[in-house]
């Protein structure tokens, strides 16, 4: 995805900055480096702001994932080691981040894989692709889904209208406008009745039923009653949850005193806020009215509001915006 942008810097956690705010654009560190753009160049930084990797020759850069980076030239995408060094060049017209050892790749109107040398192990024969998770990757053909193992065999191919990617050894699939979940085989585990769905995270998916959204385990049953207008996946516990327009932060088996009435009923964090993002290393950034601050697992700010934009924190520090 492009560089968020703005004018950018890294903060740790304790609201210090960690690197001073100087960037137009920037990434979130990914094994030991963030992308960042500045006087229209690209390049990549370390955990004190050195630009370790100067590459003012791409028109975009991605994030490092399994030590390679894509890099985006005259429309042409290839991937660069940690050094800077080309190690596959620009060919492709589109292309993934490498996972499992593999990435997908697309040259004209058909798709393949690559491995780190750049060597298409699975031939160009798709019209999409996806990335490989869980040993399996998602890939359509002539207008059939199916799942291929890393030799480009069909493992199996569902017979429904839409799919998504493994997790938890089981993947969210539509037929008849209703969605449930499959298994590495393609059977049914969770017979098609929702809405809509999320992916299972930590044991638990968010699902949608007549506009409301709750929670389900892998045997199917609703363990939080849909009551929510909006929920996202589980991340260290806690999910995102809207209620009323605002934003607030739910654990796996508790919910909202005013909502429910059980003696197990125990606050997490009220909706209060206008935006937020998912816990990553103990914290979640959360904007009240325009600005950002972090919270913490109990809803304490600990980071007050004071940031125009702020990102996730990762490997130790977090991406924020300041344009005053």
């Amino acid at each position: 995805m492009p560089l968020v942008s703005g004018t950018w810097g890294f903060i740790d956690k304790t609201g210090e900055m960690a690197v001073e705010v100087q960037f137009d654009k920037a990434r979130d560190f990914s094994e030991g480096l963030a992308a960042v753009l500045i006087k229209g160049k690209c390049g990549f930084i370390n955990k004190t702001g050195k630009i370790v990797i100067n590459i003012p020759q791409f028109d975009d850069v991605g994030d490092f994932h399994e030590g390679l980076a894509g890099v985006w030239k005259d429309g042409e995408l290839g991937y660069i080691d940690k050094t800077g060094e080309m190690v596959i060049e620009p060919q492709f017209d589109n292309s993934g981040n490498f996972s499992e050892g593999l990435a997908a790749v697309k040259i004209d109107d058909k798709c393949g894989y690559i491995d780190k040398t750049g060597n298409m192990v699975i031939k160009l024969q798709f019209d999409n692709v996806w990335d490989f998770s869980e040993g399996l990757a998602k890939v359509c053909k002539s207008n059939q889904l199916g799942y291929i193992n890393k030799v480009g065999e069909i493992v199996f191919e569902p017979k429904v209208d839409n799919a998504g990617d493994f997790h938890e050894g089981i993947v969210a699939a539509k037929i008849s406008n209703k969605w449930g979940y499959i298994d590495k085989t393609g059977k049914w585990t969770i017979n098609p009745q929702f809405d809509d769905v999320g992916n299972f995270s930590e044991g638990m998916a968010r699902v949608e039923i007549n506009g409301k959204w709750g929670y389900i385990d892998k045997t199917g049953n609703l363990v939080i009653e849909p009551q929510f207008d909006l929920a996202g996946d589980f991340h260290e516990g806690l999910a995102t949850v809207k209620i009323d327009d605002k934003i607030g932060f739910i654990g796996k088996k508790k919910w909202f005193t005013r909502l429910l009435s059980s003696s197990k009923n125990e606050v997490v964090i009220e909706p209060q806020f206008d935006k937020a993002w998912d816990f990553s290393e103990g914290l979640a950034a959360v904007a009240i009215g325009d600005k950002w601050g972090y919270v913490n697992r109990i809803g304490k700010m600990v980071i007050g509001p004071r940031f125009d934009g702020a990102e996730d924190f990762s490997e130790g520090l977090a991406a924020v915006k300041i344009t005053d």
